[in-house]
């Protein structure tokens, strides 16, 4: 008979499940309610990021599904009721004389530092921050928010988990969002949430890093190699926490799962798309006359410092015909100038057997419009038949990164490799997993994975330029992070392990009296 219980349990587990609004019903409802994806996800139980992929275009399953569901109806009956905040969003408030007086421009020069014109506003009145709930003097968007991160901080007492109806009373309904859902039997009960992470309650993001490096050497009972291990393989839930951690009070929001073209979803199960990011893979041909030392140097955190790069905001738009916007970003349909310099310097658009146009990134067309302007004259400018462009930000990231460096540079000065190791599995997977990946369902953005690829291809190009320009003899250069170059390199670049600095890799002769160096030309 016991059998026979398992299963009635089983199917009753199992039902219809709770019926949830359209996408930007949901965003629509939360924002009225003046509620942060802060506030809603700590209510559920979930990160930002992915309460952000449920307002565009995922949905919850299981017990989540239903709290989510319960959590909209009740909004949508607190606001069907007369109990939305009086203060409307600036956008949607007729423009009258006492309006006027009550909202005037933001003119700080410096709220964007990257020019572009955001809808700010002052409030005569301070409101409630959408983010934290403390007065704030200005609104962003139609929404009162604070514009300095160290501003906006939780208030003492927290606000309800959920936005419920009264007990016993039902949730009211209105033809604009047909919810049927019912609060849950056990809605009463006090929810554990999700299972406990070596973040809790820290005071910045480097602190994350660090909490999060002890409770693991914690656990391990000191074993190195065991933390270590053990960080490296949560490394991407734990970059998704530091990334929510570091966007708190931000002016932009991050869309984790937007439309997505063509063009940037895999041709096949095991095989790409069609974006090409200019990887250099290049060795010259012909060195100087006679025996020369050559040094292999390697650029340190390239994709740590490939995540400051113009990163389009929001859904990916489609145009034609247009001049390049430097207030946007995106992928670009070009056809590449010609490359003239191949036998002292690579070629910007890396090695490509076939002619024509192709889909290249921000960072690749950026790089050539450069290479192509009064200052370099390298080449033509690239012809743009078509973009798929957003709205971008060149420091959506950049607590992100800094966070990210700061905690690596105190790892390799207090000889950490802990930490060390946690870090740039952190930087690396975060990278490699917001495409078409099963390891990272927090953030699908593979047009961002390419950008940032492609932008530590341009800064390695960069760097094989600066060493051209400066009288050193580009030998090689490959991937993010080996340039080999023949001359004085010291005085070029500096040494060490920061961001800013390189390290030798190796040193071997090379020219006409020695022998070929090993590997060579592979």
């Amino acid at each position: 008979m016991s059998d026979f219980d398992a299963i009635d349990s089983l199917l009753d587990a199992v039902g219809p499940q709770a019926e949830l609004p359209p996408c930007h019903v949901r965003r629509e409802l939360r924002e009225r309610a003046r509620l942060s994806k802060a506030q809603v996800a700590r209510a559920l139980g979930v990160s930002p990021s992915t309460l952000s992929g449920w307002e565009s275009g995922r949905d919850p399953a299981g017990e989540i599904r239903t709290k989510y569901a319960y959590l909209l109806d009740g909004l949508n009956a607190k606001l069907a009721t007369g109990s939305e905040p009086q203060t409307a969003p600036a956008a949607e408030q007729p423009v009258t004389s006492d309006t006027a007086a009550t909202v005037t421009p933001l003119s700080s020069p410096d709220l964007d530092q990257d020019g572009d014109e955001d809808d700010v506003e002052r409030l005569a009145v301070p409101e409630p921050c959408v983010l934290c709930g403390r007065p704030a003097g200005q609104r962003v968007a139609g929404f009162a928010q604070h514009l300095a991160p160290a501003d906006c901080r939780p208030t003492a007492t927290k606000a309800p988990a959920a936005a419920a109806p009264p007990a016993g009373q039902p949730a009211a309904q209105t033809p604009k969002v047909p919810l049927r859902t019912t609060r849950p039997a056990r809605a009463t009960e006090r929810s554990k949430g999700p299972a406990r992470h070596a973040f809790q309650e820290p005071s910045g993001p480097v602190d994350l890093i660090r909490e999060a490096v002890q409770g693991a050497l914690a656990e391990h009972r000191g074993d190195v190699d065991a933390a270590t291990a053990a960080l490296v393989k949560r490394a991407i839930p734990d970059a998704m926490r530091l990334l929510d951690e570091t966007r708190k009070g931000a002016r932009y929001d991050v869309i984790a799962h937007p439309w997505i073209p063509d063009i940037l979803k895999k041709q096949t199960a095991r095989g790409a798309d069609q974006i090409w990011e200019a990887r250099p893979k290049w060795t010259r041909h012909e060195l100087p006359p006679g025996r020369h030392e050559v040094t292999a140097l390697d650029i340190n955190g390239a994709y740590l410092s490939a995540l400051k790069t113009h990163l389009p905001l929001g859904q990916l738009e489609h145009s034609t015909g247009l001049a390049h916007d430097r207030r946007r970003s995106g992928v670009h349909l070009i056809t590449p100038p010609e490359w003239e310099h191949e036998a002292v310097l690579p070629n910007p658009i890396g090695q490509r057997d076939e002619p024509g146009p192709l889909w290249v990134t921000e960072p690749t067309l950026r790089l050539l419009l450069r290479l192509s302007g009064p200052r370099h004259q390298l080449c033509e400018p690239p012809q743009i038949h078509e973009s798929y462009t957003s709205g971008a930000t060149e420091n959506l990231l950049e607590k992100f990164r800094i966070a990210l460096k700061d905690a690596r540079d105190t790892a390799i000065e207090q000889g950490d490799t802990v930490t060390l190791e946690y870090v740039k599995a952190m930087y690396s997977k975060f990278v490699s997993t917001m495409g078409e990946s099963n390891y990272n369902r927090e953030l699908y953005r593979p047009d961002w994975m390419h950008l940032i690829r492609s932008q530590a291809f341009a800064n390695l190009w960069l760097k094989a330029l600066k060493a051209h320009d400066e009288g050193l003899a580009v030998v090689r250069a490959m991937g993010t992070d080996e340039l080999h170059v023949i001359g004085d390199w010291r005085r070029v670049f500096a040494e060490g392990r920061s961001v800013t600095e390189v390290k030798v890799k190796d040193t071997y002769t090379a020219g006409s009296d020695a022998a070929e160096h090993e590997g060579e030309g592979e």
